[in-house]
Order: C-alpha cells, then sequence, then structure tokens
C-alpha cells in the first residue's frame, strides 16, 4: 500500500492532514481568507499551530468571521467577554493585535495586491528536501514584517511573516518528496 508522502512537520491528525493538503502553501487571493490567515498567524505566536487550527471556528465565531470592518470597531467590552472564553487563545495583546490589524487592513488601498506585491504577484517554490533546510524568517519576511509594522499591523514579526508567506502560497515550501509540492 502507498502512503501519502508529507511534509515532516504534518502530524498525523487529520484536521492537520487536511490543512496541510488543501490550504498550506495554496495560493490564496482571497481578502477574507489572507486577512483570517494573518490574525491567525499572530494568534499562534510563541505557540504551536496545531493549537490554533483546533480552535480556528471559535475564532471565526468571535472574530465576527474575520469581517474587518466589524473587528475593527469591536469595543474593549467584547475582549473582556473574548478574555473568558477558554475555546480561544485568551492573550488580550493577541486581541488588541487583531483589532489594531483589522484598522490598518482597512486603511490598504488593495491588500490582496499589496500582500502579493513582497512577492513580486508570483508564488516562489523553494526546493528544500528536508525540513531541517526551511527557515523559519529570511529577508522577504523581515522586509514585510517592517513594512507591515509600519502601516500599523502588530504581532507581524519576521518569523510570523514568513510562516504567513508559506500559509497563504506566496512561497511554496513543501518538501520535493511531499505529494503537495507539484500542487
Amino acid at each position: 500500500m502507498n502512503e501519502i508522502k508529507r511534509c515532516a512537520w504534518c502530524s498525523d491528525e487529520p484536521i492537520y492532514q487536511q490543512y496541510h493538503d488543501e490550504e498550506w502553501g495554496v495560493p490564496s487571493y482571497d481578502p477574507r481568507h489572507l486577512f483570517e490567515k494573518l490574525l491567525l498567524e499572530g494568534f499562534q505566536a510563541g505557540l504551536s499551530w496545531i493549537l490554533v487550527l483546533k480552535r480556528r471556528e471559535n475564532f471565526r465565531r468571535a472574530l465576527y468571521n474575520f469581517d474587518a470592518e466589524r473587528l475593527a470597531e469591536m469595543p474593549d467590552s467584547k475582549i473582556d467577554e473574548l478574555m473568558q472564553d477558554a475555546s480561544l487563545i485568551r492573550n488580550r495583546a493577541k486581541f488588541n493585535a487583531a483589532r489594531d490589524n483589522a484598522k490598518a487592513w482597512l486603511a490598504l488601498d488593495n491588500p490582496v495586491e499589496y500582500l502579493w506585491s513582497f512577492v513580486g504577484g508570483e508564488p516562489i517554490k523553494n526546493r528544500y528536501k528536508a525540513i531541517q533546510e526551511i527557515p523559519t524568517q529570511n529577508e522577504l519576511s523581515l522586509r514585510m514584517s517592517k513594512e507591515l509594522k509600519k502601516k500599523g499591523f502588530k504581532f507581524v514579526g519576521p518569523t510570523i511573516c514568513y510562516s504567513y508567506l508559506q500559509a497563504v502560497g506566496m512561497v511554496n515550501d513543501h518538501t520535493i518528496d511531499c505529494h503537495c509540492y507539484a500542487c
């Protein structure tokens, strides 16, 4: 029996495999999806992605389905309420950053075009053989981090930016032996 070969970081949990196979590294041009992933990457800071992934639906519910206009107006009382919700990652700084990031997102003329401009509008396809070769940040993510911070975004350090680039398919870091590499 032939097993599907995936990137080494992907565990055998079905939710993780589905994310790996159907979303991670797949180029996204959908503004709501790009915004959602930016916020979720911020919530991941210091934590594992699987923790965020398992709470994703809860975040969608709590953060107005990642509607930037509604989120930008989220009152402090709503953040207080969310801080009591055990189904979320309860970190006030991250919730405040989500609200600030919604405001920064809305200030962009064309968020999709702006974000994709960091890679010249085309995905970068790397050729890594092993997970150990894949960087956690690079010059591109450093530049992206600096630019996003200038625009008022928070929780967008170079490591978060690199994870974001991978997650939304701006960078394809599937290892070359992974069945998703050629996708």
